[in-house]
């Protein structure tokens, strides 16, 4: 049987008879994979907790015939003990993971640069920036903005979204993907901050020391905006998005 390794951010991992599981990934070199891991759920598995939601591994697959199967598996990072034991870091990375799964719905097709942005942001979430930590929320909010522009949404934070016109402008409409100025908002259309744009640029630059002093209201007022961006932009809304304290 051929075989093949990866490197892998595990996504979602489903019960399948009585002791194994289906464990959904996503891989630096063969995009999304989904596998069987044999045994797992036995307390004398080899596997143990390497398999768990957020873990970066490194893994080797059997290629079946409707799913491979797990054949050995190292642990490269283990985020999903520290991060379940803070509210506010697991639902982001619950957010993270399932904004991956839609970005990715073709298995076997290559996305390095998402597997990057999921490792990095897991590994930001979970260990901070190299200047500091920040907040669930703020890195939550980057992972989302950088995601979505590799995907082919990435908002327009500086010229007219309708008429190309140079910014700033007053208007942020999420339906249109970005700024809007006065004569193209359409009824109803957010006047944020000047603060909160620039804010969200360094967020999709992934400028960390930029955002090192944000202020609070502004990175709540951002957070609303790429609430919004996200869930008319993707095809459907991320359930686990619901659950994110976007006060913190």
């Amino acid at each position: 049987m051929p075989s093949y390794r990866d490197r892998a951010v595990v996504l979602r991992t489903y019960k399948l008879g009585e002791a194994d599981r289906i464990i959904s990934m996503l891989t630096r070199d063969h995009g999304k994979v989904r596998a069987v891991a044999r045994g797992v759920r036995r307390t004398s598995s080899k596997f143990g907790g390497r398999l768990d939601p957020f873990n970066r591994v490194d893994i080797q697959l059997a290629v079946g015939r409707s799913l491979d199967v797990v054949v050995q598996v190292e642990t490269l990072r283990s985020y999903s003990a520290p991060l379940r034991l803070d509210y506010p870091l697991f639902t982001a990375a619950e957010v993270m993971v399932e904004t991956a799964d839609h970005l990715v719905p073709v298995e076997k097709e290559p996305a390095p640069t998402q597997y990057r942005l999921l490792a990095g942001a897991l590994r930001t979430l979970g260990e901070g920036t190299p200047d500091g930590p920040r907040p669930a929320t703020m890195v939550l909010d980057s992972y989302l903005l950088r995601s979505l522009s590799v995907a082919g949404y990435a908002p327009d934070l500086s010229d007219c979204v309708r008429c190309g016109t140079p910014g700033p402008h007053p208007g942020f409409s999420p339906s249109l993907g970005g700024v809007v100025c006065a004569d193209c908002q359409p009824p109803g259309t957010p006047h944020p901050n000047p603060e909160t744009i620039q804010y969200m640029g360094s967020l999709l630059s992934g400028d960390w020391p930029a955002t090192r002093s944000v202020a609070p209201v502004r990175v709540r007022e951002a957070a609303g905006l790429i609430s919004a961006f996200v869930s008319w932009h993707m095809e459907r809304g991320l359930r686990s998005l619901r659950l994110m304290d976007r006060q913190a």
